[in-house]
């Protein structure tokens, strides 16, 4: 096996043509987040980005996007944004986890949504968790027809809600496929206060995370689509959602509403618009993401595994990269996996957000995230 490294715009129509068709060929590397677009797409912000391209008697057979800093270390693209992180190959292609690090200059290489099926980095998977996604398909009538036969359980209360969401404020509509930019810049402010009010990490005070949506925004490609997506109240925008498609797969990313609207549940029928659409637009699988949430669990039809771990060569930095996250990661997951933590931990969260925010931090609101 041959392997060369590249930065992600260096990669020519070949290489890409030979990514695309790796992903058609197999199922399991068909979300967006493996698309050469995304790859290139973190590689205008992250100077660190590049992609291993594994080559058999000539031939591009299998590559993996990545993160390198100066000390070798390394982590998938975009890790921390990611909800699918693979080396996306042609089937029957066998690769070695140690000698691919060394080609590509890495002691360790970091991971937290890995597909399943990577074999060669199994050894090094330290826990797997699972991935909610709805297998969807077109239905026969229109919305409240596929909303009765997909979530009965569901369909009487969200009809409700959106019959007094009417009444209320104005007649819901919804757009799967918005191209107003303003619309996106509402969602990025929505998203930054609901992070702070939260005590979350607010993703969107970081400059060129704002910048990569809005550069993702803007790709239209086979293989990957940036799709925003409005639920309006009349001529109010109510709940937003942009996230990437493939041909078949649409990720869930970044969904928010409009707070003032909270009572009618507008995330949820947001999720269900969004469904219901996608599967009007060729998308069979909406991937929901590693997560456990309420809502999650109401809109799934299965679960997908998706793996965390460390991939390493004997190097001391590699020793000591793993010994500074693996708690870090140990900790967070325990909470996580246990109810009667994770709660008390929230309400933590809620706190520290709400102290921030009557600090005068949601003061900010001139660009997303001021920021």
């Amino acid at each position: 096996m041959d392997i060369t490294i590249h930065r992600p715009h260096e990669l020519s129509d070949a290489l890409r043509g030979a990514w695309h068709q790796a992903m058609d060929v197999s199922p399991e590397y068909a979300n967006p987040f493996l698309a050469p677009e995304f790859a290139t797409g973190i590689g205008r912000y992250r100077g660190g980005a590049r992609v291993a391209v594994l080559r058999e008697n000539g031939e591009p057979v299998g590559f993996l996007p990545y993160e390198r800093n100066a000390l070798g270390v390394g982590r998938a693209i975009g890790l921390g944004l990611s909800d699918c992180q693979a080396l996306v190959h042609r089937p029957g292609i066998s690769w070695d986890a140690r000698d691919l690090l060394q080609a590509c200059g890495l002691s360790i290489f970091e991971f937290d949504h890995l597909v399943q099926e990577q074999r060669p980095f199994g050894r090094h998977v330290t826990g797997t968790f699972a991935s909610p996604v709805i297998d969807v398909k077109p239905g026969d009538g229109d919305y409240p027809h596929w909303l009765r036969g997909a979530y009965p359980g569901l369909a009487k209360t969200v009809m409700k809600k959106e019959r007094r969401v009417g009444r209320d404020v104005g007649e819901v509509r919804f757009v799967f496929d918005e191209r107003d930019p303003r619309a996106l810049r509402t969602l990025m402010q929505w998203k930054s206060a609901q992070y702070r009010r939260t005590g979350r990490m607010d993703r969107f005070s970081r400059p060129w995370i704002v910048d990569l949506v809005d550069h993702l925004s803007r790709v239209r490609e086979e293989h990957f689509t940036g799709v925003l997506s409005v639920l309006y109240a009349g001529d109010r925008p109510m709940a937003a959602h942009f996230g990437p498609r493939s041909s078949t797969v649409l990720a869930a990313w970044f969904t928010a509403y409009d707070p003032e609207l909270r009572y009618y549940s507008p995330g949820l029928m947001m999720h269900l618009r969004l469904a219901e659409a996608a599967a009007r637009h060729g998308v069979t699988l909406v991937d929901l993401g590693r997560g456990d949430k309420e809502y999650k669990d109401w809109l799934k039809t299965r679960e997908l595994r998706v793996g965390e771990g460390f991939a390493t060569r004997p190097h001391p930095v590699a020793a000591a990269y793993r010994l500074w996250r693996r708690p870090v990661r140990g900790l967070r997951n325990t909470v996580l996996a246990h109810p009667e933590l994770r709660k008390p931990a929230d309400r933590l969260l809620k706190t520290v957000g709400t102290l921030r925010t009557s600090g005068g931090a949601d003061s900010g609101r001139g660009r997303p995230g001021a920021r």
